[in-house]
């Protein structure tokens, strides 16, 4: 038994390890967490012109199924109606259905879809299935790897469920959006491996996208982050996602940082 848990923590420490830069802060790889897995998040986000300051916490359990097949479970909680509570929560399962792997180099590719719940009342058309809106997700990834690089592209379609007793008055009404992402990640350190327990650093920039197919309005946000994983298994991140262009009305998540804490535990599942 001690053997295979050795033998599970090298094979988790590869992954992560060799891939980490695959791991972006605001979008989700076309890879998989290790098969038999588990990993507990936590994420704080602030926004700074709600009016005012406001923050949304975000626990979060994702599991490896195998490796191919990996789920998340959340839960949102926010003071943007008051005082602190619970807002909802979501399901997200993710399927690999394409990898291509050459050396120091793999391309693969996954179809993903949400279902969230909310309890906030409708302020606009930016859908948002992360706390603010009740609704189904679903859409592609592609991620290509190529030594310390990685590239990775989304999209997605969104519909919110109608409920008109949380519709705000004169607020229009969520319908359905089109996400878009464009995602880079960089490994900085180390410069080269001696072990798995040297501390990663991984720098990136994303693009993120939305588009309201019934009015034609859209926004396109910019993404820097850092991030810093710890003996295989602990990763920090850091990022800022801000406009750079649009016309999407009532957007108030335009100008807003995170910071996410995750704790890995590899053979967990049976």
């Amino acid at each position: 038994m001690k053997k295979l848990f050795f033998l599970a923590l090298i094979i988790f420490g590869a992954k992560l390890n060799a891939f980490s830069q695959e791991l972006y802060v605001f979008t989700e790889p076309a890879s998989n967490m290790p098969t038999k897995s588990i990993g507990v998040r936590i994420t704080n986000e602030g926004m700074f012109n709600y009016p005012g300051y406001v923050s949304r916490t975000i626990p979060e359990v994702m599991f490896g199924f195998n490796k191919n097949l990996m789920a998340h479970a959340k839960a949102f909680l926010s003071d943007m109606d008051g005082k602190y509570r619970l807002e909802g929560g979501s399901l997200y399962a993710k399927y690999r259905f394409l990898s291509i792997d050459d050396t120091h180099s793999h391309f693969r590719a996954s179809a993903f879809g949400r279902l969230s719940t909310s309890i906030r009342p409708t302020y606009t058309r930016d859908i948002n299935l992360e706390g603010d809106n009740s609704g189904l997700q679903g859409g592609v990834i592609f991620t290509q790897l190529l030594h310390k690089l990685a590239l990775s592209a989304t999209l997605g379609y969104t519909h919110a469920f109608d409920n008109q007793r949380r519709q705000v008055a004169g607020m229009p009404r969520p319908n359905n959006m089109l996400s878009y992402s464009l995602s880079s990640g960089y490994l900085v350190l180390p410069i080269a491996y001696t072990n798995y327990n040297q501390p990663n650093f991984n720098v990136y920039l994303e693009l993120l996208g939305k588009t309201d197919p019934s009015s034609g309005q859209s926004y396109l946000d910019v993404a820097p982050a850092i991030q810093v994983i710890l003996n295989s298994k602990t990763r920090i991140d850091l990022g800022y996602r801000f406009q750079a262009t649009g016309n999407l009305e009532g957007r108030y998540t335009k100008n807003m940082y995170l910071l996410r804490a995750e704790f890995n535990f590899f053979n967990i599942l049976k």
